[in-house]
């Protein structure tokens, strides 16, 4: 099997959005992508609610595999779905801006 590198631009604008609606602001529009995306009943994202929101993200065409891969990256109690503070936790960690921003550290503290 043949590897092929793919080079991909990512442009982080998680710091830009945390500056123009202040820490609650984002904190608040991130908890927005967590109901658009969770299973309504459960609370949570799940693997059915992500493969069928997926569509919304212009992921049309993502493998079951690559979805079990998003959700296992930020599962951090091992059920195997998202709930709120893992999602915002998991968007925290995706984001190198914020990552490697002491300021954002203390306020993600705060709200999470």
């Amino acid at each position: 099997m043949e590897v092929v590198d793919i080079a991909v631009d990512f442009e982080d604008y998680f710091p830009s959005m945390v500056e123009s609606m202040g820490a609650e602001g984002f904190i608040m529009e991130l908890c927005n992508g967590f109901r658009l995306l969770m299973d309504v009943e459960r609370g949570l994202i799940t693997f059915e609610s992500l493969k069928r929101n997926s569509v919304v993200l212009g992921l049309n065409d993502l493998r079951d595999d690559e979805i079990v891969g998003m959700l296992s990256e930020g599962d951090l109690d091992g059920d195997g779905a998202l709930n709120q503070v893992e999602f915002c936790i998991l968007m925290f960690r995706l984001s190198p801006g914020l990552m490697y921003n002491n300021a954002s550290k203390q306020w993600v503290d705060e709200y999470i």
